[in-house]
């Protein structure tokens, strides 16, 4: 209970000043640090052929998103498929297979980070550095673009005041420039903070080499073998960003439950910090932004309810309920940490779009499993850096655009009107989750030999739902137990990834766009007042219903029923 009190508090403290500082850093005004990283940016963007200073309408800040991903996830594609030809490969590591390869491209270009492959064994160094690293510092950064440039929309764009002057209000707005909302935050936020972490890390004990590592002699002379070979590599810098990008994934295949990845006390509570402290950081960015600090207090005091509740009981699953005293729960977990830290892990990794592991979740109880696909299922708890606020303005404005039909109020927010149009693009978003979840998880589940389940029976249908949910999310967490590494998991996860993924990032900053067009109404008395603790339940409301209950049976017949099968063994 300490080390979560600790890690909430540590987010909070970190969170405020960086939020201030990343909120500066997207405002692209001139700061401290211009003669530091301007000639850094200034290459960067005479390479991309674009102006930093000229905005872009929200059709051409969408083509440069999706231009930028296709060509990312192309070279990465590449990359892995001929990566034993290439250098950097101590350790032998040897070209994936198409399907792998592309579901290892499509994931890390969606910031979700899911693994069919163990790390140590089947990606070099090179590939290591050049594809999952580079991926993992440029599309949270991506994803948070996306998110500035929607909040710039909800409150008329960068343009809003001329567009306004000219009576042109509904012109082409301004949500900034794709290019440099992205180099700007990986080059002056997400870098210095990773070399931080890192630096950190590695006095810890994490390797940060490019020596392919040594070759140890087994304790056990029976085992056969004359030596093993214990792979390394610059393992700290990117352990650093897959916990502070909300990326996941691991270097090592057991993720930071080695002690490769996390050796002592001090490297777990700084990892687990690490989960939560950007997307805290981007929350109280939103004040400084926008000017409504009461919006982002909203935001904040929202978040944070649902994330208490979340981690209180996942903590109390794995330490007090009546699975936690059956021994064989604590297979999967390390003894190093325990249950505790194990199901704080567990939430805060699921809570964000993070995915990485200290425990393996296949073994927690199946309450704590439950919490996680809750948590995924929501996917706004924090949410990914950019990912989970475009996911909670989508919650924010189904509930404006319900509270103002139960209040007989016209549903509008920040003064400007939610009409068909814009509902009709919130309901895509609504029903795509569950047509694709659902759907397929009754046919992996229809087709056992597609499904690969290890564990017969109720967890089975936990472990196939799990791992869609994980892709959907963009969480890329699993339970280990499935056979992923097969041509229908690599497709069909694949699939899931770009459907979660896109839809989910564009569509608030279309609809964003949408309301910058209209003519903003004075707020009055009888505007609908959002900044409320009233609407805040409101929000939480929405969301139970629209991400919990229609997944229900899914649940019930997953989960819950895992842990009634298990309890009722436990007293017999």
């Amino acid at each position: 209970m300490s080390e979560w009190m600790i890690v909430i508090a540590a987010a909070l403290l970190l969170g405020w000043p960086l939020g201030l500082y990343l909120a500066a850093v997207m405002r692209g005004e001139p700061m401290r640090g211009d003669r530091l990283f301007g000639w850094i940016e200034r290459p960067i963007y005479a390479l991309l052929g674009t102006n930093a200073a000229r905005g872009m309408s929200c059709k051409g800040y969408v083509t440069a998103f999706l231009l930028s991903n296709v060509l990312l996830f192309g070279l990465a594609w590449g990359v892995l498929m001929v990566q034993a030809w290439l250098p950097l490969n101590p350790n032998g590591a040897p070209n994936m297979s198409w399907d792998l390869a592309l579901h290892t491209a499509v994931s890390f270009v969606t910031n979700t980070n899911q693994q069919h492959y163990s790390g140590q064994a089947q990606i070099s160094l090179l590939s290591h550095m050049l594809v999952i690293v580079s991926l993992q510092v440029l599309t949270p950064m991506m994803g948070l673009a996306l998110c500035v440039a929607t909040l710039r929309g909800l409150f008329g764009g960068r343009n809003a005041a001329q567009r306004k002057q000219t009576g042109q209000e509904g012109g082409v707005v301004d949500v900034g420039n794709y290019w440099a909302d992205v180099v700007r935050a990986t080059v002056r936020f997400m870098l210095p903070l990773c070399l931080i972490w890192s630096l950190a890390l590695t006095s810890q004990g994490v390797p940060a080499t490019l020596a392919g590592g040594p070759v140890a002699t087994p304790v056990d002379a029976a085992a056969g073998m004359a030596g093993q070979k214990i792979p390394l590599g610059p393992v700290a810098p990117m352990v650093a960003i897959k916990q502070l990008g909300t990326n996941g994934g691991g270097w090592y295949g057991p993720n930071s439950t080695t002690p490769l990845e996390n050796p002592t006390p001090l490297s777990n509570l700084l990892e687990t910090l690490a989960l939560v402290v950007v997307p805290v950081a981007v929350v109280f960015m939103i004040g400084a932004l926008t000017g409504r600090r009461k919006f982002a207090a909203l935001v904040l005091g929202t978040m944070l309810t649902m994330s208490v509740i979340s981690t209180g009981i996942a903590i109390w699953s794995e330490g007090y309920s009546a699975t936690s005293t059956d021994a064989a729960l604590m297979e999967g977990k390390e003894q190093r940490f325990g249950a505790e830290a194990s199901a704080l892990w567990a939430a805060l990794t699921t809570q964000t779009s993070n995915g990485s592991v200290n425990a393996m979740h296949d073994s927690m109880a199946p309450l704590s499993s439950l919490v996680s696909i809750s948590n995924m299922l929501i996917n706004g708890i924090w949410g990914g850096i950019g990912s989970g606020l475009q996911q909670f303005l989508t919650y924010l404005l189904l509930a404006v655009f319900l509270a103002g039909l139960m209040t007989g109020r016209t549903p509008e927010l920040f003064g400007r009107k939610i009409e068909a149009p814009e509902v009709r693009l919130l309901a895509v978003l609504v029903l795509l989750q569950p047509l694709m979840l659902l759907s397929f998880t009754a046919v992996a589940l229809a087709f056992p030999a597609l499904a690969g389940t290890s564990n017969p029976g109720f967890h089975a249908i936990g472990q196939v739902f799990y791992e869609y949910t994980s892709a959907f999310a963009n969480n890329g967490s699993g339970f280990e137990g499935l056979a992923d590494n097969t041509r229908w998991w690599n497709l069909s996860a694949a699939l899931l990834l770009l459907a979660g993924r896109y839809p989910a990032l564009i569509i608030p900053l279309v609809i964003a766009s949408m309301l910058a067009r209209k003519r903003k109404a004075p707020e009055s008395m009888g505007s609908l007042q959002i900044e409320t603790p009233t609407f805040a339940l409101t929000l939480m409301a929405v969301i139970v219903t629209l991400t919990l209950l229609q997944f229900m049976p899914v649940l019930v017949l997953g989960p819950v029923a895992d842990h009634l099968s298990l309890a009722g063994l436990l007293t017999q």
